[in-house]
């Protein structure tokens, strides 16, 4: 990539502790994101019948997910604010506040009075603090993916940025197995009376965790050393035409941005948002069985989506990529399949290729994101590119495969979005460059120094000896290395 390291900029050194301590940040904030979501998910039923209490069981699963839906509606929204700002004021001061958003409005569902109590206020409520969450959430993802993809040493990136995902899958897990087991100690009229606020509740003490840790970092180093940015002068002006370069100026990156998060999402909404409710309420398997399934392929995905984060440094983001994409599309309806055939065995295996062929894009996604835009605009395109397709793809995946099976009667319709989208991941995989063990576009090398390298047991994969002294390069926060280092 011709723009992958500006001429004259120097090779950048970080240390693992900043590096793990801004890893552990950016996933917390995923984390509650995610678990919003797994508590949501798990409780779709009993929420339809707190807040839509008068309609048919499929209406209010409908009505549940459009709520659901609309949240990513407005994402996009988010993205458009948070992520331009992120590349003017800087990615900590934007995490900061998405965190405090994210955690504030998750607690607020959880006080909402049901709608026997205050009627059609109640969904109303509901509507109001799922787009607050979409809003601070878009500009959650892009930014904290950035944060760590700028932290990173070029040659571990898909490594530590798969951490984000372990963030993600951790929420999920979390708010899963609250739900879980809250039903089993209170039982379906402990939680519809008033259990299932206890979940969204404990959102805010997590929120508060992840706040505190963003507040005392610092800036990414490929932030602060960008002289090519938005970022206002010493005179407090900025260079106009953020919005066009943005946008116009990423057109063919935005694209490919928007196709590989669409087979990512698709299948990370159909796993961890859609199969509690499908086994539910479309195979009549208990609430008991869809839960706990569900859970044992997050834990799978917890156990694995370090390890694909690690192979996309060995073998490259578009291989790992691919292989996902095809198993997307070859391996969609022997899922499905599996998981019609009522028994507990071939329900697990289903869910376990469900889960194995979403890891490919969890692994390895997180890395390849960023890598699509240079540093001056990376936030904001990613955040606008990543939340469009969210909004268009991944948050309405719910909603119109539970509306497929309601409208033909077939069950195997929601295999029909996983294989759609391996084929958007194949065009796009196609297209994309390969940026493992590269550095990002529009910054310098990021390399990891001997000394934090030496600590996690390993051998160092750069030279043990700085070219321009013969000496050991010793530990820092972030060096300045010579170029050409």
């Amino acid at each position: 990539m011709s723009d992958s390291q500006p001429q004259g900029q120097q090779t950048l050194e970080t240390d693992h502790r900043a590096t793990r301590k801004a890893v552990t940040a950016a996933a917390i904030g995923n984390a509650t994101e995610w678990y919003d979501f797994g508590v949501y998910s798990y409780l779709a039923v009993t929420i339809g019948l707190v807040f839509y209490p008068s309609q048919s069981g499929g209406v209010q699963l409908i009505a549940t997910f459009t709520t659901f839906a609309a949240a990513f509606l407005v994402r996009p929204l988010g993205g458009l604010f948070f992520g331009p700002l992120g590349d003017r004021v800087g990615r900590k001061r934007v995490l900061a506040v998405t965190m405090l958003l994210m955690a504030v409005s998750t607690f607020s569902i959880g006080l909402i009075p049901s709608a026997a109590t205050i009627g059609v206020t109640a969904p109303v409520l509901l509507l109001v603090a799922r787009m607050l969450q979409g809003f601070s959430t878009g500009g959650e993802y892009g930014g904290a993916t950035t944060f760590i993809a700028e932290y990173a040493p070029d040659r571990r990136r898909g490594f530590l940025t798969s951490w984000l995902e372990f963030g993600t899958v951790s929420g999920y897990v979390g708010g899963a197995t609250i739900v879980t087991v809250m039903t089993l100690a209170l039982g379906s009229e402990g939680m519809l009376a008033w259990g299932w606020r206890v979940p969204f509740m404990l959102a805010l003490p997590l929120g508060a965790i992840g706040l505190y840790l963003r507040v005392k970092l610092e800036e990414t180093p490929v932030f602060d050393q960008n002289t090519d940015g938005f970022a206002k002068d010493a005179e407090g002006v900025r260079r106009k035409g953020q919005l066009r370069e943005t946008v116009l100026g990423q057109w063919r990156n935005i694209l490919l941005c928007l196709g590989l998060v669409m087979v990512f999402n698709v299948n990370n909404y159909m796993v961890t948002a859609y199969m509690p409710t499908y086994m539910e309420s479309e195979l009549g398997y208990s609430s008991t069985l869809a839960l706990v399934m569900t859970l044992a392929a997050m834990v799978l995905m917890l156990l694995a989506v370090t390890q694909f984060g690690r192979l996309s440094d060995r073998v490259g983001r578009r291989p790992v990529l691919l292989s996902g994409s095809i198993a997307s599309i070859v391996l969609a309806l022997p899922a499905f399949w599996l998981l019609q055939q009522a028994s507990v065995w071939t329900v697990a295996l289903g869910m376990v290729v469900l889960a194995v062929t979403l890891v490919h894009f969890s692994g390895a996604a997180p890395a390849a994101l960023p890598a699509f835009f240079p540093t001056k605009v990376r936030y904001g395109a990613l955040a606008i590119s990543f939340n469009v397709s969210v909004a268009l793809f991944g948050g309405t995946t719910p909603l119109i495969a539970e509306s497929l099976v309601q409208s033909t009667g077939n069950l195997y319709s929601p295999a029909w979005l996983l294989m759609i989208a391996g084929v958007v991941g194949l065009v796009v995989v196609w297209h994309m460059r390969e940026s493992a063990n590269r550095p990002l576009p529009g910054a310098p090398a990021m390399e990891a120094s001997y000394r934090s390298t030496q600590r996690e047991g390993s051998r160092p994969p750069y030279p043990r000896r700085s070219r321009d002294s013969g000496g050991f390069v010793p530990p820092s926060n972030v060096r300045r290395l010579p170029s050409g280092s």
